[in-house]
């Protein structure tokens, strides 16, 4: 009798030992996947948070996600839930490059008439600097609200074009937005006629 339950007891501790073993391997593998998941996350979300910034922070969420089935000892799903990043990484890389593409094309229509716009606004200014070529129908506050309009219109055309440059396209669509109001709002002032918009053959 002693034997048997000294052969039961033996039966318990293998299988602990097994378990415990299996479980090690789980959590091993779970903590490796959520590495390589956080790695390529890192690497690829400067990037796709300049083009996708919501889907971006769902993948940061997912990670998350993992890691809270780790500490929760549920290996299976961490790593289950962690091995699905890099795929999903990978999608969004290519979304975010057809993003760029259309943003580029957007920001490309919508400024084509802004250096021609702010141009004609520059040599009026420059003519109206001449006290006796301003008409008499241009006011000393309309004149001044004027050249404070067309050096607003120009820094904000500077900063455009530096976002652009560095692939910040949300912000730099927006700032041309802004500048092409604010230099139509010029050109109004100073009785220029807006120029035709530039068309490609």
């Amino acid at each position: 009798m002693k034997s048997k339950s000294c052969l039961i007891l033996m039966l318990i501790i293998v299988v602990g030992l097994f378990m415990a073993s299996c479980g090690a391997e789980k959590k091993a593998a779970a903590d490796a996947a959520i590495k390589a998941a956080e790695d390529a996350y890192e690497y690829a979300k400067p990037k796709l948070m300049k083009f996708l910034p919501d889907q971006t922070k769902a993948v940061e969420d997912t990670i998350n996600s993992a890691k809270a089935s780790l500490e929760k000892k549920d290996y299976t799903t961490a790593l289950a839930t962690a091995k699905a990043v890099p795929g999903k990484i990978e999608e969004l890389t290519a979304a975010a490059a057809a993003k760029k593409v259309e943003l580029t094309k957007t920001w490309e229509e919508s400024t084509a008439g802004i250096p021609r716009m702010l141009q004609l606004i520059k040599g009026k200014l420059t003519i109206y600097s001449i006290p006796k070529e301003v008409p008499p129908s241009m006011s000393k506050t309309k004149l001044t609200s004027a050249r404070n309009g067309y050096q607003d219109a120009s820094t904000k055309w500077e900063e455009a074009q530096n976002d652009f440059s560095a692939n910040n396209l949300f912000a730099a669509i927006a700032k041309a937005d802004t500048v092409k109001t604010k230099a139509t709002e010029v050109m109004g002032l100073l009785g220029i006629k807006a120029p035709a918009t530039p068309t490609k053959g």
